[in-house]
């Protein structure tokens, strides 16, 4: 039996604790700290109050300095600093976790079957939401579905689904009839709202797929959820955020009023991780930390210090924006969901206000005007430490790879991206273009700064799922042998530093969090093996307790299956 001691029990242990202790102190036979000076230790001592590592080092040494403080034995397994998701969207989650689930679908008919049984929950009239579909997948076609294929079983209740990547919406005729009563006029003919595509027939009719900003026709007419729909949806993606090991979050893309829930539960204390909130482009959000300066919020938990934008759409999609055609779809370079003037005027904006720059790009294109603006923007200031970011840099020319190191430009990336777009990416882009795409040891032997994340809801939430494609570029079950484009594969500890402190330097947040060191924020995940033991699948750690300022913010049920 693995020797795990007090962690069995570990809430009632900790409640169990006199109120005036001040120091902890928790043992284990590995802590991997990520500290360079001292990467290996046994022990790690921090002050309840507030939550900072008062010492790292070995257990007999540790134990008799605080030999009155409480002890925590996590026995046989393996502690590493906190993880931290570089790129996620944590309201989308908790809507993702109330809507039907329609990852890994096979089929069109598989869609409408967990359609079907997830339309049982709800009143009559209510829209049908769901998320996750992906046509790349299917093996009834690989082409966009239609409205028709949903009209048959829901012919007059509206149904809206979020492709996997967020970047085209899937609809039958009751919600095209909704739009078009709300556009007074017909979505078909040969006219395209800017930076999105209607996809139509030949006779000009639309099918019932909407990319990018076209999606915004229907979606703009979906019912909001009410306030405490709002925060139970949140503390539903919190909760599920923390059971997989996450202590940090970078919140691409969060709005004014998701700022004010975030913090409204920062003020209960019912944040159990650390938010970096970016905001939602240039809108009021973003006026609002041009007015006020960066928010920090008394507790520590909830930040926002920059902001997201967009330029161009989603490769699976085919709305990445690209120098040439898709190679399996001629006369096609997909789409700019920003316009280059407005895209510039916005960071600077940004840059005027002192804040922090992420920008969505895909498509080798989009990755050129991002870092073409970024270089115009900063111009003299380029060598400053901006530490602007790129998110998901998923296809990018090779002569632009080391600009990012150049500019000091974070690539902000997604491993299980590779490993989701791996069966049809190249069909996308062809031999050539496919070099420079999700190309993490490029980005790395350059000097880029490489964070990584998931994009959840687009990906799982669960870490480990990164961990994993980051090192073996494979799906779960092997395939391909060796890993696709095994050259750009990360090592163990590479992909770990891309989850701890990668992610936490990439959001300015080195001081704070991302290593087990004295100063820094008492944030760790135990596991029960150890990430960087070469035999030890990653994708199959389990996460025995998530740990925030010390305080055991999740913990294991050790004696389920």
């Amino acid at each position: 039996m693995r020797r795990i001691a007090c962690l069995a029990l570990l809430l009632p242990c900790l409640h169990a604790l006199p109120a005036h202790a001040e120091v902890r102190v928790l043992v284990a036979d590995s802590i991997r700290t990520g500290d360079p000076q001292q990467p290996l230790a046994t022990a790690l001592a921090w002050d309840t109050e507030d939550g900072r590592l008062l010492a790292v080092g070995q257990r007999e040494a540790l134990l008799r300095q605080y030999p009155q403080a409480p002890r925590i034995d996590a026995g046989a397994a393996t502690v590493v600093p906190g993880l931290i998701d570089a790129h996620a969207h944590l309201v989308y989650l908790g809507n993702a976790l109330a809507q039907a689930d329609l990852i890994g679908t096979r089929s069109r008919t598989e869609v409408v079957q967990r359609l079907r049984a997830f339309e049982q929950t709800l009143a009559p009239g209510e829209w049908l939401l769901g998320a996750g579909w992906d046509q790349n997948h299917w093996e009834d076609g690989t082409g966009f579905p239609t409205a028709a294929d949903l009209d048959a079983a829901f012919p007059e209740r509206p149904v809206y689904l979020d492709r996997i990547d967020g970047h085209a919406g899937w609809v039958n005729s009751a919600a095209l009839r909704i739009a078009e009563q709300a556009a007074g006029k017909p979505l078909a003919g040969d006219w395209q709202p800017q930076g999105g595509r209607i996809v139509r027939d030949a006779a000009g009719n639309a099918t019932g797929v909407l990319v990018d900003n076209a999606a915004g026709l229907v979606s703009a007419h979906i019912p909001s959820p009410d306030a405490a729909a709002r925060e139970k949806r949140l503390l539903a993606a919190l909760h599920e955020a923390v059971r997989n090991g996450l202590t940090g979050v970078h919140d691409m893309g969060v709005s004014r009023e998701d700022l004010a829930l975030m913090k409204q539960l920062a003020d209960q204390g019912k944040l159990p991780l650390r938010i970096d909130a970016y905001a939602d482009g240039s809108r009021a959000a973003l006026d609002d930390l041009c007015a006020d300066g960066p928010y920090r919020h008394p507790g520590g938990r909830l930040q926002m210090r920059g902001v997201k934008l967009f330029m161009d759409g989603a490769l699976g999609s085919r709305g990445a924006a690209m120098l040439a055609d898709y190679s399996d779809d001629p006369h096609n370079r997909g789409l700019l969901v920003t316009s280059p003037q407005d895209y510039e005027v916005a960071v600077r904006k940004a840059a005027g206000c002192k804040l922090q720059v992420a920008t969505h790009a895909i498509g080798d294109r989009g990755n050129r005007i991002v870092l073409d603006t970024y270089e115009r923007v900063l111009g003299a200031d380029k060598g400053s430490d901006h530490r602007w970011r790129v998110e998901h840099a998923q296809v990018v020319a090779l002569e632009d790879i080391p600009r990012f190191a150049g500019l000091g430009v974070v690539a902000s990336m997604q491993p299980t991206h590779a490993t989701s777009d791996m069966g049809w990416a190249e069909l996308r882009v062809g031999p050539e273009r496919i070099k420079g795409a999700y190309a993490w040891q490029r980005y790395l032997h350059s000097g880029a700064h490489l964070a990584l994340g998931s994009d959840f809801p687009v990906e799982r939430v669960d870490p480990r799922l990164g961990l994993y494609a980051a090192v073996t570029r494979q799906d779960r079950d092997g395939r391909p042998p060796g890993g696709w484009q095994p050259e750009q594969r990360l090592s163990a500890a590479e992909a770990l530093r891309g989850f701890t402190s990668d992610a936490a330097w990439a959001g300015h947040d080195e001081a704070e969090v991302g290593r087990l060191q004295p100063g820094l924020h008492a944030d760790f995940v135990v596991f029960d093996r150890d990430p960087l033991d070469g035999d030890v699948r990653l994708d199959e750690l389990k996460v025995l307790s998530t740990w925030v300022d010390g305080e055991a913010v999740y913990e294991a049920d050790l004696h389920a299956d």
